[in-house]
């Protein structure tokens, strides 16, 4: 189903305080929508409520936020309940939420690679399972927050491109499975974003890594929200904003070998020592 317009829809955006989340709930307040923005932060989501506030178009706008953990079963049907009795049945759920921890494989210890399995899937698994009946009713769209690491294996990224890769699948799957009920699934795609997520990576990122992001493109967080809210008015659901990341997905899906092959070339142009320094 195609969004004919945001205005007076209420938009739900878990990960609402910064990044993605943040542009997005900016764009849709732009575009006369009511907006609640769910975080771990307090403080970041006092900031951003203050930010998506400057959009305001009406007076009868809504805006509220509330701390929550997506990655918190008990918390999040807690707080997904109360905010529909104080705010509204949602029309729109984005699940933006997300973390990275971009490492060697044998050095991501298993209590990293729990918390990102937790936040990137289950989080969005959490959410919807409390909003599924809401979102029935209201024939709603729901917008899951993959990568173009969930649709190509990113060296450095088990972890996170794991966490990714399904979400993709729970996505086709819920797709599948809601049409019937007429709420539709989108899953967005984005490159390497400019957001704190992105310079926190960036921090701790193996050089190959850090070779391979250098010769991708990065799109601003209000390119991306822009571009995502354009696609949810055709009814997409596979979201790639940016003609680059559509190129490379179809050049995986078409000729893999030729995209392995060019990965494979960088990284060894970067890897300047013996692979046994990784073990040390």
């Amino acid at each position: 189903m195609k969004v004919s317009s945001y205005k007076g829809k209420i938009a739900y955006i878990m990960g609402g305080s910064s990044g993605i989340g943040l542009a997005t709930a900016r764009a849709l307040f732009s575009k006369k929508a009511h907006v609640i923005i769910f975080s771990r932060g307090l403080e970041h989501l006092k900031s951003a409520v203050k930010a998506i506030e400057r959009n305001r178009i009406s007076d009868d706008q809504r805006l509220a936020s509330a701390v929550m953990d997506v990655s918190n079963r008990e918390m999040t049907v807690e707080i997904l309940s109360n905010a529909v009795n104080e705010f509204g049945a949602p029309d729109i759920l984005i699940n933006s939420a997300g973390i990275s921890y971009p490492q060697y494989f044998e050095r991501i210890q298993f209590s990293k690679f729990d918390d990102i399995i937790k936040t990137n899937l289950y989080g969005s698994w959490n959410a919807i399972d409390v909003l599924l009946p809401r979102l029935i009713k209201t024939k709603g769209y729901i917008v899951n927050v993959s990568s173009m690491a969930g649709l190509i294996g990113v060296f450095g990224m088990t972890a996170y491109s794991a966490s990714k890769y399904a979400v993709i699948g729970f996505s086709e799957a819920l797709r599948s499975e809601l049409r019937q009920y007429n709420v539709t699934v989108s899953v967005l795609c984005p490159p390497d974003v400019n957001t704190p997520m992105l310079e926190n990576a960036n921090r701790i990122k193996p050089q190959e890594t850090k070779a391979l992001s250098a010769a991708a493109s990065i799109m601003g967080p209000g390119q991306v929200a822009d571009s995502l809210l354009n696609a949810m008015t055709r009814g997409e659901f596979l979201i790639i904003p940016n003609a680059s990341g559509k190129i490379t997905h179809i050049i995986k899906r078409v000729v893999p070998g030729i995209a392995e092959r060019v990965i494979d070339r960088k990284i060894k142009q970067v890897s300047k020592e013996d692979n046994s320094r990784r073990l040390s």
